[in-house]
């Protein structure tokens, strides 16, 4: 990420959020405010052309990037019936779902926690169609590798003595291991009993065929010519074991053939996800 400006994958997230709703049918994702989230000049253009954006490898990008925020978002329904009443976002991005949150009326906060310039980018979308964030939503500057996560929540007013759901996706790829690591273990502290973390992460691309090692090296270039690399690259099995380590239990982890079964299964159009992104969902 390219320090004072918006993030670009956050961008490029929101574009194949939006496009989601266009192109697929069924949407794995619904979310209503997909295309405002992009600009006016953004959705002009998807709207003419949903395939505007597409790449050769944006179908299966997006698909994962619907099926992580569906994963996040079901969680959260679950969370709040158990009397959660605080949902962290944390990288939010573009995320829409603060602004459009059904649960607002009995009392869900939610937390946004990006750099300031996305936040600024975001919130100046909000204003061009008059959508007004409301009351429940706070939003907090971090950066995930300078740490201190939970001075940053608290004066945000975020509750420690109270369990949250933290939704974390899309970041974990962009930060180094120990960073990654060093989150977990702040969250792992500075949430009551009950506080649930939800974040996907990627493979190593070892494992890939030699075809799509080739599309993934391709990818990885770009993104580092963007100025936001991949860095972090997990073993599926070793996290579970250093989550559980810093005190989380394992509530469920998904890898791309457990994401398939469950968004993706029996589909006519055959959109599914690729083959390093994962997703998990632990327990303090």
């Amino acid at each position: 990420m390219i320090a004072g400006q918006p993030s670009a994958t956050a961008e490029r997230a929101a574009i194949r959020r939006a496009s989601h709703q266009l192109l697929d049918d069924p949407t794995v994702f619904e979310d209503p405010l997909a295309l405002t989230m992009v600009g006016r000049a953004v959705e002009l253009e998807l709207r003419r052309d949903p395939h505007a954006f597409e790449t050769p490898w944006s179908r299966p990008l997006r698909a994962f990037l619907a099926a992580r925020s569906r994963y996040a978002e079901d969680a959260l329904g679950m969370a709040v019936e158990r009397g959660t009443r605080q949902y962290v976002v944390l990288g939010a991005g573009l995320d829409s779902f603060a602004y459009r949150n059904p649960y607002e009326a009995i009392g869900l906060r939610v937390f946004e926690v990006d750099c300031g310039a996305t936040q600024a980018c975001k919130r100046g979308r909000l204003r061009e169609v008059g959508i007004e964030p409301p009351n429940s939503v706070r939003y907090a500057s971090h950066d995930f590798e300078d740490g201190a996560l939970h001075d940053t929540l608290v004066r945000a007013g975020y509750d420690p003595t109270q369990p949250a759901l933290f939704a974390w996706l899309g970041v974990t790829p962009y930060l180094t291991e120990r960073s990654v690591m060093g989150t977990l273990a702040d969250l792992a502290h500075i949430g009551a009993i009950g506080t649930e973390v939800i974040f996907d992460f990627c493979a190593s691309p070892a494992s890939l065929s030699v075809v799509a090692r080739r599309a993934f090296d391709g990818l990885a270039r770009r993104l580092r010519e963007r100025g936001e690399p991949w860095l972090a690259f997990f073993d599926p099995h070793q996290l579970e074991r250093d989550a559980n380590a810093l005190g989380f239990a394992i509530v469920e982890m998904l890898g791309p053939r457990d994401i398939h079964k469950r968004y993706f299964e029996g589909r006519q159009d055959r959109l599914t996800v690729g083959l390093l992104g994962h997703l998990a969902h632990v327990r303090a």
